[in-house]
């Protein structure tokens, strides 16, 4: 961790919190966005599932060839049943890749056409956001070691997206790993979750496919620790909730303390107003509550 003064450390955290929501959703707005839904359907998945089955398959891709297990491990919240049937739809790592093409070719144009102050902040800085990526741990992060695999894009807009993706995904493993060492499974962890943004009961956990019996398991094993009351999460829920926030903050230090303060300062001045935007077309394209890690708590 690093050694500030706790006045500088304050001011560090607060620049980390603020960078993650723009991290979240540079990269998440394409989860939901129809444009790479028919690329998806294009590239052999079915309508009716392609938007859901697409993001599974385009996110995992570089960990595809580790097969479903792994995905499983590394994804924490989302349907193991919905990560085994991409993989039944797929099959080979290579089809898994053409995913990930047609996910590519979809945040290009959708980044143009619907966040076109982007475009210049990720192609400027992306040269310095991979250097920050090629400093941070590895060890433990085994998601993210996976997307270092993948080739860097030519593209200079489609480089600074996935170095982006990168910083996303080093703090998706770090936080994964803070849950895990509190003991709580997928369906727990979106209980508290869902009830830590306000969402209508069990919305969050049922918007990843985690099962009824999963649901109703996580909220048995919520009450026997305290953390619940039949289908209310009590405070001290919501406290350890809050914990794991601000841990996963407090690791992700570091990477703008890489970056350094002037530029870490740019990055969210620069970011926040086109991710705005993109955060209002994942409420077009899916709905208010969706993109979670970009909401503001209320």
């Amino acid at each position: 961790m690093p050694s500030d003064s706790p006045a500088t450390a304050v001011d560090w955290l607060e620049i980390a919190r603020r960078n993650a929501r723009s991290v979240q959703t540079t990269i998440g707005w394409i989860f939901w966005d129809p444009g790479a839904g028919h690329r998806y359907q294009d590239a052999g998945l079915p309508e009716a599932f392609a938007g859901p089955l697409g993001y599974i398959a385009s996110r995992c891709a570089p960990l595809a060839g580790a097969g479903a297990s792994a995905v499983v491990a590394s994804f924490g919240s989302i349907s193991p049943a919905g990560i085994s049937a991409v993989f039944q739809f797929l099959g080979t790592p290579e089809r898994f890749g053409d995913i990930w093409a047609a996910r590519d070719a979809a945040v290009v144009e959708g980044l143009r056409e619907h966040a076109p102050d982007i475009v210049e902040p990720l192609t400027e800085m992306a040269a310095e956001l991979w250097a920050v990526v090629d400093q941070l741990p590895l060890v433990g992060r085994v998601f993210f070691g996976a997307h270092l695999e993948v080739p860097r894009p030519t593209d200079p807009l489609l480089s600074g997206w996935h170095a982006v993706n990168c910083l996303r995904e080093w703090r998706g493993d770090t936080h994964w790993a803070l849950v895990v060492a509190e003991g709580l499974t997928h369906a727990e962890a979106s209980i508290l979750h869902n009830a830590w943004l306000g969402y209508e009961p069990d919305w969050l956990a049922k918007s990843r496919g985690t099962s009824p019996a999963d649901i109703d398991s996580g909220w048995a094993a919520l009450n026997a620790r305290g953390l619940a009351d039949g289908h209310t999460v009590l405070p001290a829920g919501l406290a350890l909730r809050q914990q794991i926030e601000d841990a996963t903050d407090r690791f992700c230090i570091p990477m703008w303390q890489a970056l350094g303060l002037e530029r870490s300062i740019e990055f969210a001045e620069r970011f926040e107003p086109p991710c705005e935007l993109l955060l209002s077309r994942v409420d077009e394209t899916a709905g208010k509550n969706y993109q979670p890690a970009s909401r503001i708590r209320q």
